[in-house]
């Protein structure tokens, strides 16, 4: 298990280290199949990555051992490793700033796979190439179930959503989120973060006022029983989502898989949008990268509020 193998990726020479280590004890799915699996999709998920302060999820015990939050670069970065410094405002260990690590390329995928950096979580905006942030150029839907509703409900909320931005001019594209819920994503002309969030809220509140037995757009848990939480408040520019093509730290190896709008409205089983990490590999095969629109250079503006 100590056994560590040194390999070319893309020039960067890297030392893999307990390959045979299972990270997911219920599938046997190793840390090793976890570094195979980010090496194969990288071509696919680093447009959506490149250049967004990523936050990592990171389980080096595996998914049932205990897992942390990390941004701040880890001793050891290597000096070939894009990092950024940050503000950090309201941070929780009184940091001034944090220096995040910037997913550009596939050595640097590989090594933060190889620290069982599981999930990879990125905001809405990127920062240019002096490490100035920009502002948002994705307005997020983050649709989370409370028992017993279920990604089926999650479901119908999104085709409401869709059809609410398309009214509006915007494009959603739809995701699970590799857990209970799914994501809806509309690229936008780059703006302020406060007017993506202020769009975001007043038409989860619409929704909200017109299906009262579906939607919740308020964080309170007691009321979100049966219904799906629109979060809106994913948009906030301290707030990050988990990537397309991550991988998720559930039982088992599921992953946040993009999937097209005839798979959301025939949704009728919590496990009909269920995807692992081969099953993504062989979906990208067949249908190629369904989020491709989202990197598209001409983008709509965001409605004013």
């Amino acid at each position: 298990m100590g056994s560590s193998t040194t390999v070319d990726v893309g020039g960067r020479t890297l030392a893999l280290s307990n390959l045979q280590k299972v990270l997911y004890p219920s599938t046997s799915f190793t840390k090793g199949e976890l570094i195979d699996y980010y090496a194969k999709v990288a071509d696919t998920i680093l447009p959506y990555l490149k250049d967004r302060p990523v936050s990592l999820k990171r389980y080096p015990d595996g998914v049932d051992g205990e897992g942390f939050f990390a941004k701040n670069a880890p001793a050891g970065t290597p000096e070939w490793v894009r990092t950024v410094k940050l503000p950090a405002p309201g941070s929780t260990k009184n940091r001034e700033e944090v220096e995040y690590i910037l997913v550009d390329d596939l050595p640097t995928l590989v090594w933060l796979a190889n620290l069982a950096a599981i999930e990879l979580h990125v905001p809405q905006w990127k920062v240019g190439p002096r490490g100035k942030a920009h502002g948002a150029d994705l307005l997020v839907f983050d649709l989370d179930p409370g028992a017993p509703a279920s990604i089926v409900e999650c479901c119908q909320v999104a085709q409401l959503l869709r059809d609410e931005l398309a009214a509006d001019g915007l494009t959603a594209y739809p995701k699970t989120s590799g857990s209970k819920g799914m994501q809806l994503y509309a690229p936008i002309k780059e703006i302020g973060d406060e007017a993506t969030s202020g769009y975001a809220k007043q038409l989860a509140q619409r929704l909200e006022e017109r299906e009262p037995e579906l939607v919740v757009s308020r964080m309170r848990r007691t009321l979100r029983p049966g219904k799906v939480l629109i979060d809106w408040s994913q948009n906030n520019p301290a707030k990050t989502t988990i990537a397309p093509y991550s991988v998720r730290a559930r039982p088992a190896q599921t992953v946040s898989t993009p999937v097209t709008w005839d798979e959301v409205a025939a949704c009728s089983s919590a496990t009909d949008l269920r995807f692992l990490t081969d099953d993504v590999l062989a979906r990208i095969d067949e249908h190629g990268d369904l989020f491709a629109p989202l990197l598209a250079k001409s983008r709509p503006k965001l409605p004013k509020v």
